[in-house]
């Protein structure tokens, strides 16, 4: 415990212990031999007594005046400290007492010699005849003739009560004594421990950023060095402090105007990409759906080549952009997650399905390993996130086989697609997710995808909270895994299987002429009964049972698409009929206002694959999967 102490408390203790114990052995040696000196004073006292007794009662002895002797013994009886007094005759008779006895045994049976108690001092004595003078010529007394036996018990009461106010004094001593050590200590310690303890606190207050404090200069020596010593370090911090605060400050003020200028830069970034996703979007969109048209037509070898070739550019350019304006939707925040639950296992088919023909044409295995499931999330988002690493595994994997499982861990699902490709070291498995990152596409080749797949699943996986694990080794594959929370299971329903739309019944309506004059045709195509709204036959002559709407929205977009769907709601045929509402981009209170009209919002430009998706989902709308959407199609 000492060791943790203070330089003042170990001063005061080395200081005061000393003192305290040369105090304790002179008390206890004064005190000691005082206590022996008195005990002593007593013994002599009742040796004296014991000698003048005997010299008095031997004539009296002699004659037998036992009067005279008893009065001798109550004369004595008067001294200080006497108790009592006896004289016993040779034949153990008793010839004269004076006041009491403590031991229970009688005067008779004592012993020769000194005795204590807890009380009393005994003394006997025996008496025998002093030799005179005329001994010498008459017949000399027997040295061994014994007169009587003296006993005296003296009261040692005054004695232990002097010992005790000696003891008393002593112990006021020793209390004077540790009082005036301690404070003589604690001066003592004070004086050596207060520059200490103020350098000590000056220190202390300095770290705490108070660097104007300074040490008082006192004394001389070691103490004076180190004050000093301190106020000079505190000068020199408070000088740095000093140059790094102008420092920090530049430096804040360049990090605030590049801060503005990146606001600035992502404010332009954000109109650039409005501008593209409008100007752009539209023509492309008339793009897409005449190029499905004219790919229905029958064509020579060399211009079926080049519609391919537009058809891949047109989708390559269609890829990007959408993969963009993904990304700036997710970096602003304009998404809003709708989470519902759905039928886990009909999409995986679904997925699989659509991505078997592009695995066949790589020479891959692809498979789905996935028992009946429902989860609770937002469908559209996690198709976005499956399909992207889905098309990733496909593209990255040369040869073997792509699998796709599902299986159940706890209240969640976890999703995995795994490869035997070449796998990701690891030092390369974060950089995968940021933007424009292709690791074996230095070249940048179109076939190889463009690096926003896996920036997009990150983003889109940290939007919904659902949990994105990576495994990979170099030459051992990837396993890319996202886990799901679990629905509960709701009844068996019909399925509906995607496939030929001949004879569905669809009302087109919107501002933009080529968009709805490609979409009818498109749609037409498919075997779908269109009415584009170009007729002039009145309401009652129109197909009957319409089971699909769909709003081509120019040029207020989205705004304007939603006043004509609220208009078009009124009619009865329409008021729960399934729509959709081309646009390019939309806000948070557009998709709100659009999920509250049973609206789905696909972006344009339009892909005929991501249409035919969307219409079969919504037809099918009795599996299970619901027809609200949330914002990326």
């Amino acid at each position: 415990m000492i060791h943790r102490w203070g330089i003042r408390a170990r001063v005061t203790l080395v200081a005061f212990i000393p003192m305290l114990v040369l105090a304790g052995l002179m008390t206890a040696t004064h005190t000691t031999l005082r206590l022996g000196e008195l005990d002593n004073a007593l013994r002599a006292r009742a040796q004296a007594y014991v000698r003048q007794t005997a010299v008095a009662s031997e004539y009296p002895l002699f004659i037998g005046d036992h009067i005279a002797l008893q009065q001798l013994l109550d004369s004595l009886l008067l001294e200080e400290d006497m108790a009592a007094l006896a004289l016993i005759a040779p034949d153990r008779s008793l010839i004269a007492r004076a006041g009491s006895f403590e031991h229970t045994t009688p005067p008779q049976a004592a012993v020769a010699g000194t005795t204590r108690s807890a009380g009393r001092l005994r003394i006997v004595e025996p008496i025998r005849p002093r030799p005179l003078p005329i001994d010498a010529v008459s017949d000399p007394v027997p040295a061994d003739e014994l007169l009587a036996t003296l006993i005296i018990e003296m009261s040692l009461e005054r004695l232990d009560q002097r010992r005790a106010e000696l003891l008393w004094i002593a112990a006021g001593w020793m209390l004077m004594v540790a009082v005036g050590s301690l404070a003589l200590a604690r001066g003592m310690s004070y004086s050596v421990s207060g520059p200490i303890r103020n350098i000590a606190d000056t220190v202390l207050r300095i770290g705490r950023g108070e660097l104007d404090r300074r040490v008082p200069v006192v004394g001389g020596g070691t103490l004076r060095i180190l004050a000093e010593g301190v106020n000079e370090m505190a000068g020199r911090l408070s000088t740095a402090h000093a140059s790094m605060s102008r420092q920090i400050e530049e430096a804040t003020a360049e990090l605030r105007a590049r801060r503005d200028e990146a606001e600035r830069a992502s404010i332009a970034k954000s109109r650039f990409l409005a501008a593209a996703s409008h100007d752009l979007r539209q023509p492309l969109h008339a793009l897409g759906l005449f190029v499905s048209e004219l790919s229905q037509h029958e064509l020579d070898a060399g211009s079926r080549q080049i519609l391919e070739r537009i058809t891949a550019a047109a989708e390559t350019m269609d890829g990007l952009l959408g993969s963009l304006l993904d990304i700036s939707r997710l970096d602003s925040g304009a998404l809003t997650p709708v989470p519902q639950s759905f039928d886990l296992q009909a999409r995986l088919e679904r997925l699989v399905a659509g991505q078997s023909a592009v695995a066949a044409e790589r020479g891959l295995d692809l498979h789905l390993r996935c028992a009946p499931c429902r989860a609770h999330t937002d469908p559209l988002l996690l198709d976005r996130i499956l399909a992207n690493l889905l098309s990733n595994a496909i593209r990255h994997t040369p040869h073997g086989r792509v699998l796709v499982a599902c299986r159940r861990r706890g209240d969640r699902l976890r999703v995995e697609v795994r490869d035997n490709g070449p796998g990701i070291a690891p030092e390369s498995q974060e950089l995968i997710f940021h933007e424009f990152v292709q690791l074996d596409n230095p070249e940048r080749g179109q076939d190889k995808g463009l690096g926003l797949g896996l920036a997009i699943v990150r983003r889109l996986s940290t939007l919904l909270r659902l949990p994105l694990d990576l495994r990979s080794r170099p030459g051992h594959g990837t396993v890319f895994a996202v886990e799901v929370p679990a629905a509960q299971p709701e009844g068996a329903s019909r399925a509906h299987t995607p496939g030929s739309f001949e004879g569905v019944r669809v009302q087109l309506a919107g501002a933009d002429p080529a968009a709805l004059e490609a979409t009818a045709e498109l749609l037409a195509d498919w075997g779908c009964t269109v009415d584009d709204g170009t007729r002039t036959a009145p309401a009652d002559d129109r197909p009957h049972g319409t089971e699909l709407l769909i709003l081509a929205p120019v040029p207020a977009g989205t705004a304007d698409g939603l006043v004509l769907l609220a208009a078009l709601r009124m009619r009865p045929d329409l008021a729960d009929v399934p729509a959709i509402l081309l646009v390019v981009d939309s806000t948070d209170e557009q998709r709100d206002r659009a999920r509250a009209l049973n609206a789905h919002l696909l972006a344009r430009p339009l892909r005929p694959s991501r249409l035919r998706a969307l219409m079969n989902r919504l037809l099918g709308a009795r599996d299970g999967d619901g027809a609200q959407g949330s914002g990326i199609g």
